[in-house]
């Protein structure tokens, strides 16, 4: 695997996130805490992998520019940027809502996985987004 690669391997880090953690969010509604912990810790694991894969690509090619005009980059341009913004905020919400939940706080930790859940969901999709609009099309 060539540095090339990462962007393709990031959206499908990014989109098997999002697999994880919905399919966590729905055991949980189904009272399954075990599967839920599975998927959640699984999404976490997969988020990080992205993380470091994102950051080894970044720092090899530096930014990548959004050559397309017209319409679509009327879409892209709104779109990463609220990626961005809640890229950077999901970070440490991910990290203190699992932070509550292995410390078996659970009341915290519903508290704010009310917030991280759907953030971390529109980070993990726009990311395949913002992939497909800026390498596919």
């Amino acid at each position: 695997m060539s540095v090339a690669d990462l962007p393709a391997l990031n959206a499908a880090l990014n989109i098997t996130a999002a697999i994880l953690i919905g399919t966590g969010f729905v055991f949980i509604k189904r009272k399954n805490i075990r599967a839920h912990k599975v998927c959640m810790i699984a999404g976490f694991c997969v988020s990080t992998a992205f993380l470091v894969s994102y950051l080894v690509y970044h720092y090899s090619v530096g930014t990548v520019h959004f050559t397309k005009q017209g319409w679509l980059r009327d879409i892209y341009l709104p779109l990463l940027l609220t990626h961005t913004i809640f890229a950077a905020v999901i970070a440490p919400m991910v990290l203190r809502t699992l932070y509550l939940a292995l410390g078996n706080r659970f009341g915290s930790h519903v508290r704010i996985a009310r917030w991280t859940f759907p953030i971390w969901m529109y980070v993990s999709i726009t990311g395949v987004v913002v992939y497909v609009m800026l390498y596919r099309l």
